[in-house]
């Protein structure tokens, strides 16, 4: 304790020092708190970009879905059964705050002159709204009611597509058979990086009519957590409880596995971590400064305590204790 008091001393003496290497080490502290604040809202506001406009948290599928999602395949739905049993489950689970249901497929959309691929999603216009909130700011336009199609902004730059246009949209069902139907452009959407950025929607009952689908099946259910935080939990809950069904096998997957963003989050991750590596040496380096600026300052003064019988390591306690507080001074004033 007697150490303490020698060393909070020695800075009140020393005024003018420690004010400038606690300014110091609060600039310091300020920085680092503010890079820290801006990597990590940048990322969340990233991926929030990716959950709320495109996939949500947490997605659920037929087992093999996914690995073949490049072509979009039909023959690995969920029936109305299988679908029941899971809604069921996400409504009692008090973290889920919605979930929206899908059927995925691949068509042609013509404007009558021009055709060109799509990928589609039929959906719950109702229920994709709440579940992807932030899908209203990439779209110009509405989302389809029967009748109605949204495009995405690549295509309707292609085919020279605007809202109000009529086009036909060709589709192959499970069976190989081809169908068509023709659509009002009802809206188009914003271009977003990874799967599903460049996707269009109709409406899941215009979906299942084009596929000559009678029952309502669909391939992909988009979860949307109250706090995504719970990712790992409710993700943990939901396998336990797919692995309860034998037939058909069902997968679970986290936007992480589904999005290549996730790559980019890891290596920002990192980058994060050495900046602060670096500041924080920057700090510690400028209180070392000080520290043997002050024992080089002091050796008569060493050299009289020493003669007087002071322990050795009550006179490197001091300057140690003295070197704490002015990190605890900059510390405290930087935050």
């Amino acid at each position: 304790m007697e150490s303490f008091k020698i060393a909070f001393r020695n800075l009140i003496r020393m005024g003018r020092r420690t004010f400038l290497t606690g300014s110091l080490i609060a600039i310091g502290v300020v920085f680092v708190v503010l890079y820290i604040t801006y990597a990590e809202s940048f990322k969340n506001s990233m991926i929030a970009q990716i959950t709320d406009s495109v996939m949500g948290e947490l997605q659920i599928h037929k087992k093999g879905y996914v690995s073949s999602l490049d072509s979009l395949p039909l023959d690995k739905n969920l029936g109305p059964k299988i679908v029941k049993k899971i809604e069921e489950k996400l409504n009692s689970m008090p973290e889920v705050y919605s979930y929206s249901e899908r059927l995925k497929f691949g068509g042609m959309i013509s404007n009558f002159t021009d055709s060109t691929n799509i990928r589609l999603n039929g959906i719950n216009p109702k229920l994709e709204a709440k579940t992807l909130p932030l899908l209203k700011e990439r779209l110009k336009g509405h989302l389809p009611k029967e009748g109605e199609i949204v495009i995405p902004e690549l295509i309707a730059k292609g085919l020279k597509l605007k809202i109000g246009d009529v086009i036909v949209l060709v589709a192959t069902n499970k069976n190989g058979s081809m169908n068509a139907k023709t659509l009002k452009v009802s809206g188009i959407v914003g271009i977003i990086s990874g799967p599903g950025g460049r996707d269009g929607y109709i409406n899941l009952k215009d979906a299942r009519k084009l596929l000559r689908i009678k029952k309502p099946e669909i391939n992909e259910i988009v979860i949307k957590l109250k706090n995504p935080e719970f990712l790992q939990k409710v993700n943990k809950k939901l396998i336990k409880f797919t692995k309860t069904f034998k037939k058909p096998k069902l997968e679970v997957h986290t936007w992480k596995k589904l999005s290549p963003f996730a790559n980019i989050v890891k290596m920002l991750n990192l980058m994060t971590f050495s900046i602060e590596i670096i500041l924080i040496s920057i700090v510690l380096v400028s209180i070392l400064n000080v520290m043997i600026m002050s024992v080089f300052e002091r050796i008569k003064q060493i050299g009289t305590m020493k003669a007087m019988g002071t322990p050795k390591s009550f006179i490197v306690s001091m300057f140690v204790n003295e070197g704490l507080l002015l990190g605890i001074f900059g510390f405290i004033i930087g935050v």
